[in-house]
Order: C-alpha cells, then structure tokens, then sequence
C-alpha cells in the first residue's frame, strides 16, 4: 500500500514528484516554462477563502435594519416580477386570431395538356 502513496502524488497540482523524478533522469518532455504574457498577468498570491475555514471576510454582517431593507427591496422586485408573469400569461392565454377573409379570388392555374 505504502508503494501506492508516491505515484498518487502524481495527481497533485504543482508538487507533482513522480513527474520530477522521470525528467530528473532524462525521461518525458521537459518541463515548459510559463509564457510572459501568463507570468506577467497572474497574481504573486491569489487571496480566496480556502475550503473549510473559518470565514474571515473583510465587509461586516449587516445590521437587523439592513437587513429588513433588503428584504423589503426584494419583496418589491418579486412583486414585479410576478406582475410582469401574469400579464405575459394572460396575454398567452388568449386564441389566435383567425385570419382575415378577403373577397379576392385567385386564379386556378392552369392544368397542362
């Protein structure tokens, strides 16, 4: 079991060990570098909340009254939005229109001998 653990560590990330050894040895592509453009462009340090921790965001909670004003807002827009369905239900509701009836008659083609 304990020979397993090193080739699993060939499903990490960055510290990857099998793949260093087979290119330490001369086996497998050589390691890429990282192009400008990426280097250039990507952070040092990415802050995200990791997985599991404790949340350390930097915005308070909000108040009891930020909150009611909040749900208050949303209320309103969910009324609107209901609003806004039923008038697009109703106006799927009704039947189609029949069409017109014209009182111009069109010509029969002709049949071919």
């Amino acid at each position: 079991m304990l020979a397993v653990v090193p080739f699993l560590g060939g499903c990490s990330g960055d510290a990857n060990p099998v793949r260093d050894i087979v290119a330490a040895v001369g086996g497998g592509p050589p390691p890429a570098e990282t192009p400008d453009f990426v280097a250039s462009t990507r952070p040092e340090k990415l802050d995200y909340i990791p997985v599991g921790t404790p949340d350390r965001r930097k915005t308070p909670a909000r108040t009891a009254d930020e909150v009611k004003a909040v749900e208050s807002e949303l209320d309103t827009v969910r009324s609107r939005n209901e609003a806004a369905a039923q008038a697009a239900r109703e106006a799927g509701a009704t039947p189609a229109p029949k069409p017109a009836e014209t009182s111009v008659r069109r010509p029969v083609p002709a049949t071919q001998p």
